[in-house]
């Protein structure tokens, strides 16, 4: 294909769908090292691009403008003056819904590239241009190697070790040298730890400093060993702390796929979700999934570890065995 001059990359959300593409746009970029990369994402997840040489520029994508019947009555109006103001002449739609595809297609240039997977939903694919086969969503696929074939299919290469361009962050007033990370809490219905197991692995995990980080309701008890940051932190706050923590515990979430991308020290915690698809991508990881833990490289083996154990696994992990 000719050389792109201007390259829109439509990923807004979510967290980790936005950590998952960066090996992929990392692959774009040595393609067409010439190429003004633009990467449109929903405005919170914005700073975990910030300074990533792969992009050129950062647009917000004002998702809340378009809810609702009014909201896509607006969204033409916003893609042309998207159109006037990029010019892409390759569209790369990783996302794969219905507004996505809307976006990609309208806003590409006169002759330009629309390119989505066969995976997309919300009948996306009837508005890509190219679509690149890849595995259905229900095959074990993990979604890492899905965006990078769109990649390959582009004619990138993607042998190798992987990039992921995450920012240093700044550091959260009063956090500790010396810390364990916890990461208690998610959006997604049911992956979270109650408060009664965020409290006992504290416990297990004393004297250490434990630092709980994230967003969430949950009403945690005070321990002497922990230093509650709950809805207290911004985005490269948190990516400060996953860099430095001795060790991270999470469960499947956003964060956790940064800490998989720039930690060797993570834990991470599935309750329903499926690892092959949405764990950890490092083979080093460790994952709890069904009463077991043990690396992801290894996965379904691990050795027998009740939930209400994880703590004491940890301790052990961390300091060694009890005497």
């Amino acid at each position: 294909m000719t050389p792109p001059r201007s390259i829109l990359v439509i990923k807004p959300s979510s967290l980790g769908d936005v950590v998952h593409t960066l090996p992929a746009v990392a692959r774009v970029r040595r393609r067409w090292p010439e190429a003004k990369i633009r990467w449109l994402v929903n405005p919170e997840w914005a700073p975990v691009l910030e300074g990533n040489p792969d992009i050129d520029e950062v647009i917000e994508f004002p998702r809340k403008r378009f809810r609702g019947l009014i909201g896509w009555a607006r969204l033409p109006g916003w893609i042309r003056g998207l159109r006037r103001g990029v010019q892409p002449d390759l569209t790369l739609d990783f996302q794969g819904l219905l507004r996505s595809a809307l976006i990609a297609r309208f806003s590409c240039a006169v002759g330009g590239e629309c390119w989505g997977t066969s995976d997309s939903r919300e009948c996306a694919r009837f508005f890509h241009r190219r679509i690149v086969r890849v595995p259905p969503r229900s095959e074990p696929i993990h979604a890492v190697n899905r965006y990078l074939a769109l990649a390959a299919a582009l004619g990138c290469d993607i042998s190798g070790p992987l990039e992921w361009r995450l920012p240093e962050g700044t550091r959260p007033t009063d956090c500790p040298d010396d810390f364990i990370l916890l990461h208690p809490l998610s959006r997604g219905e049911g992956k979270s730890l109650t408060a009664d197991e965020t409290a006992a692995i504290c416990r297990e995990l004393g004297p250490a400093k434990i630092v709980i980080a994230g967003r969430g309701d949950a009403a945690l008890s005070p321990q002497p060993n922990v230093l509650n940051l709950l809805n207290k932190t911004t985005l490269p706050e948190l990516c400060w702390m996953l860099r430095r923590a001795n060790f991270i515990v999470s469960v499947d979430s956003g964060p956790m796929h940064i800490a998989a991308a720039i930690s060797a020290n993570l834990l991470s915690i599935h309750t329903w979700s499926d690892p092959r698809k949405v764990g950890p991508f490092a083979p080093h990881a460790w994952i709890w999934k069904d009463g077991k833990i043990g690396r992801m490289s290894d996965f379904p083996n691990g050795s027998p570890v009740p939930r209400q154990a994880i703590g004491r696994w940890l301790t052990e992990k961390i300091t060694g065995p009890a005497a």
